[in-house]
């Protein structure tokens, strides 16, 4: 599972998935705040499966070829 993220990409997932989950145990949002799994997840990981069935890739160092 190669990374298909850049630095930019990941700290956004990152901050809106922590965001949505904070807001859910705070009640301030309904059960859909746990949908905030996903993001973090994939930021975490640095891999998107939908980049990578599209073919995207924000990182610059995965877009450089060997």
């Amino acid at each position: 599972m190669k990374s298909n993220l850049g630095t930019i990409d990941r700290t956004l997932r990152i901050i809106i998935g922590l965001v949505l989950i904070g807001l859910t145990l705070a009640g301030v949002i309904g059960v859909w705040g746990w949908i905030g799994l996903l993001p973090l997840a994939t930021g975490l990981f640095r891999f998107c499966p939908a980049y990578g069935l599209l073919g995207i890739k924000t990182c610059k160092a995965c877009n450089t070829k060997p």
